[in-house]
């Protein structure tokens, strides 16, 4: 990949009544983070068909099932190997350890909410009983609850589940507090990883990715979205600092490139083998400023827009991110 300064105009469309913005922008963010989910899915899908024997589809797979063949389903979906497994994000872009991934899902199916009323409940058994484990809880209370309430539920196609995903991501959307842009960018990031897993059905030339949950220090510096990319025993990072700025122009613009180039010296000297993408939303930025540091980076991506305007990535936008975690993965960088 040649290394590039790609610019992204913004694009919030406004949806004008009356001379009034009645836009529903949190949809927009809900629905494509939502989809994030389908690899998920999918791969609970392919796990069903196997313990099947046979090409249904889950949602016919769930509506006859007996309980130890949905047991085993479960069973299967924690217990997958590493590298075969996709990842489950909230509505930032944090993914969700394995296990708690499984339990959220399998819940979401069968509409029920696994943080507010079944994790208690699970608690309260393993009180009632010291030897139980945590994951046979889950694995017995999941496979009981579809049994007896899947005739209640009844609709288990994508489309439907996606509306349940959507519901519980709002509440996690909702969370944030502070740190938005950065939120929204490990969105980003966390579309373009489920995006190739969906095509490849892995992670490329490594076994497993992970998306760090929140900022990272490193050196004297703070890096805002970052993940790790493990292959057997070894960890290669991708860090990406994420740059803002509300001022046009003036002074502001060369301080605001001197803080670009001092964090990218400081990954490399700190960790000099690192991925490096940055990301810079600010308006009528002279970008030039920071062309000695290409060489020491993978890419930049410059939004052309005021940091408050930014949400969850247009197609075009998410497009981009996409390409250049592809060559990761590939290895083509």
């Amino acid at each position: 990949m040649t290394k590039s300064i790609n610019v992204i105009q913004g694009k919030n469309r406004k949806i004008m009544v009356h001379k009034v913005d009645i836009s529903h922008v949190r949809l927009v963010e809900l629905s494509k983070l939502a989809d994030q989910a389908k690899p998920f899915y999918d791969w609970i899908e392919r796990r069903a068909k196997n313990v099947m024997k046979n090409s249904l589809l889950l949602e016919d797979n769930i509506m006859a099932m007996d309980k130890m063949q949905l047991s085993q389903l479960i069973e299967d979906c924690y217990f997958d190997e590493p590298e075969k497994r996709p990842l489950l994000f909230d509505g930032v872009g944090r993914s969700y350890p394995h296990n708690k991934a499984c339990f959220y899902f399998f819940s979401w199916i069968i509409r029920d909410a696994p943080q507010q009323r079944l994790a208690p409940l699970i608690s309260r058994m393993r009180k009632q009983d010291k030897d139980l484990k945590k994951i046979q809880a889950e694995i017995d209370s999941l496979a009981t609850l579809f049994i007896e309430y899947r005739q209640n539920a009844k609709y288990f196609k994508w489309e439907s589940i996606r509306e349940v995903v959507i519901d519980r991501l709002e509440g996690s959307r909702r969370s944030i507090s502070g740190h938005v842009l950065e939120a929204n960018i490990r969105a980003a990031l966390a579309t373009a990883f489920q995006n190739f897993y969906a095509i490849n059905i892995n992670f490329g030339i490594y076994d497993k990715v992970e998306i760090n949950s929140k900022q990272i220090s490193l050196g004297a510096d703070t890096i805002d979205v970052s993940a790790n990319l493990i292959k057997g025993d070894e960890i290669k990072n991708l860090f990406i600092p994420v740059k803002s700025r509300e001022t046009e122009g003036g002074g502001h613009s060369h301080l605001f490139s001197r803080e670009i180039i001092t964090a990218v010296s400081n990954i490399k000297q700190n960790v000099p083998d690192a991925h490096i993408a940055v990301v810079i939303v600010a308006t009528n930025w002279a970008n030039t400023e920071i062309e000695s540091i290409l060489k020491d980076i993978d890419i930049v991506f410059h939004f052309d827009m005021n940091p408050n305007e930014l949400t969850i990535l247009d197609e075009d936008s998410q497009r981009q991110i996409n390409i250049y975690i592809e060559e990761v993965l590939k290895g083509g960088i």
